[in-house]
């Protein structure tokens, strides 16, 4: 798998001080636009959830709609959107979360997840884990039955893995 990510890998851009100073932001925006790394990426994903039983993934604004809509497409399963704070227009549950640089809160609506559905919840990025940590709460609470987060790209010097030891964690480029 990783012969054939080496073209994903050569896009991802770094962006330094962003969005503050002493951040380097790994930006995904190349890969998106190269329909080959795109669909590379993508490809790579689905496969890494074969193994997986699941009924439904759920993306992370922003760029885990991106990646989760072309994903659910792929795998032939539904989306589910997890927002930002007011962004959803029905009844929601919400979670605040720290990032590395503040904090922020997402939210679901209260119906999205069937009981006892399986869900994958996917992110472009596993950084120090507090929006996929607060993602598989928002989840649960709704009764769904988090089978796995999967991420593009992992931080591994930030230790977001450590904060989601119970979950089921893959992630196709570390850092």
């Amino acid at each position: 798998m990783e012969n054939s990510l080496n073209k994903v890998i050569s896009l991802v851009r770094e962006v330094r001080d962003y969005p503050k100073e002493g951040i380097i932001f790994k930006d995904i925006t190349p890969v998106l636009q190269d329909p080959k790394a795109f669909s590379t990426a993508i490809d790579s994903l689905a496969d890494a959830l074969t193994p997986i039983d699941f009924d439904y993934i759920a993306g992370i604004e922003a760029r885990g709609f991106i990646i989760g809509s072309a994903l659910a497409y792929r795998t032939g399963k539904g989306f589910i959107p997890i927002r930002k704070k007011g962004k959803l227009p029905y009844t929601t549950i919400s979670r605040e979360y720290a990032l590395e640089y503040g904090n922020a809160a997402i939210e679901i609506h209260a119906d999205a997840v069937r009981k006892g559905s399986r869900i994958v919840i996917v992110d472009d990025l596993l950084a120090t884990g507090g929006s996929a940590k607060a993602a598989s709460e928002l989840v649960t609470e709704a009764g769904g039955d988090v089978k796995c987060l999967i991420f593009l790209i992992e931080l591994e010097f930030l230790k977001g893995r450590e904060r989601l030891s119970s979950n089921n964690i893959i992630s196709l480029i570390k850092y």
